[in-house]
C-alpha cells in the first residue's frame, strides 16, 4: 500500500506549483475568544501573511468574528477550533451541545474544564455530541468551515479513538482536518484512522515556551530557513493585542499570554515576514487550496 508520506508527494503538483515547493500555511487559532483576538487576527490577514484562521464556536465573541465572514465578498479561509476546554482563570466557556454536569465535559459550574487531561474518560458519544453540535452551529450562522482543527490538541491526546472521531467528523463534512505526518509516525495507534489518500502536513509547527523566550523573530526566521523543498507544513500561530482586554483574559497565564500573541502578530504583519517568504521561495497557501484537492479526488 502507498504511505502517507508518498501519497502527499503531488500535492505542490496538484496545486500547479514545481514538485519541490515549499508549501506553508500560516494559520492563527483562537477566533472567537475575544475581541482582540478578532481583530489582530482580521488584519493579519488582510494585512499580513495569515493565510487561514480557525474560529471556536463556544467563546464569547464568536458572533463578531462570523459577522466578519459573511460580510466579506468571499469567505475567508475560516475553519472550526473544536474547542473540548476553557484554559482561562476566570474567563470562561463551556459546551454548545449540554452544560449538564453528568457528561463529564464540565465542571460543577458549567464551564469547560482548564485541560484535555481531564476528559480522559469522558465517553466518546458525548464527544462526538458536543463536535457536531459546534458544527452544526456553525452552519446554522452561515460559515462554511473550510478545514477542522483541535483547540489544545485535546482530540489528538483524550486517547487514540477520539482522534479516530476526529478524523471521521472531516470525513463526514469533506473538509481537510489538521495533523501532521510527524504526529501519525509518533503515534501508530492514532495513524490506523488515516488512510494514504488523506491530505496531511509533513508537520505542523508551532512556538514553545522557550522560543518565546529567546524571541518569535528568530524562531520564525529559523524556521522558514529550515523548511524542506517538497514539504507541506502548517504553521500554528495566536495573534491578538497586548491590550487590557487580552490582559485581563490571560491573567496568571504566561505562556500564550498576551504578550506572545502581540508578538505574533507583529511578526506576521511585518515587511521582515513577507521578504523571508521570498527569500526562503516559500509559497503560502489555504486550507481551501487543500479542500479543493480532496473534492477532485
Amino acid at each position: 500500500m502507498i504511505s502517507i508520506a508518498d501519497a502527499q508527494k503531488s500535492i505542490a503538483e496538484r496545486l500547479g506549483y514545481d514538485k519541490n515547493a515549499k508549501l506553508l500555511i500560516i494559520h492563527a487559532d483562537d477566533l472567537g475568544d475575544a475581541h482582540s483576538q478578532n481583530v489582530a487576527s482580521i488584519k493579519a490577514m488582510e494585512n499580513g501573511v495569515v493565510s487561514s484562521a480557525s474560529i471556536m464556536m463556544p467563546t464569547p465573541w464568536v458572533s463578531e468574528i462570523i459577522h466578519y465572514a459573511l460580510a466579506q465578498k468571499s469567505q475567508p479561509d475560516f475553519g472550526l477550533h473544536l474547542t473540548l476546554t476553557s484554559e482561562w482563570k476566570y474567563y470562561k466557556w463551556g459546551p454548545v451541545a449540554s452544560v449538564d454536569p453528568s457528561t463529564g465535559l464540565v465542571g460543577p459550574n458549567g464551564y469547560f474544564y482548564d485541560n484535555c487531561e481531564t476528559l480522559k474518560n469522558v465517553p466518546l458519544e458525548v464527544i462526538r455530541a458536543e463536535l457536531e453540535a459546534q458544527i452544526a452551529m456553525a452552519y446554522k450562522m452561515g460559515l462554511k468551515p473550510t478545514h477542522f482543527d483541535s483547540h489544545m490538541r485535546c482530540l489528538f491526546d483524550i486517547r487514540p479513538e477520539v482522534f479516530g472521531l476526529y478524523i471521521e467528523m472531516g470525513r463526514k463534512y469533506h473538509v481537510p482536518v489538521m495533523l501532521s505526518q510527524e504526529f501519525l509516525t509518533a503515534q501508530p495507534e492514532c495513524a490506523k484512522y488515516v488512510h494514504p489518500e488523506d491530505l496531511v502536513p509533513t508537520s505542523v509547527m508551532s512556538a514553545s515556551p522557550e522560543d518565546f523566550k529567546k524571541g518569535m523573530p528568530q524562531y520564525y526566521e529559523n524556521m522558514f530557513e529550515n523548511l524542506k523543498p517538497g514539504g507541506f507544513y502548517v504553521v500554528a500561530i495566536h495573534t491578538a493585542f497586548d491590550d487590557v482586554e487580552m490582559q485581563s483574559i490571560c491573567v496568571d497565564h504566561p505562556d500564550w499570554g498576551s504578550a506572545w500573541r502581540q508578538a505574533d502578530y507583529d511578526f506576521f504583519t511585518s515587511k521582515d515576514a513577507a521578504k523571508l517568504l521570498k527569500q526562503n521561495d516559500i509559497q503560502v497557501i489555504t486550507w481551501g487550496d487543500i479542500g479543493k484537492l480532496m473534492a477532485k479526488k
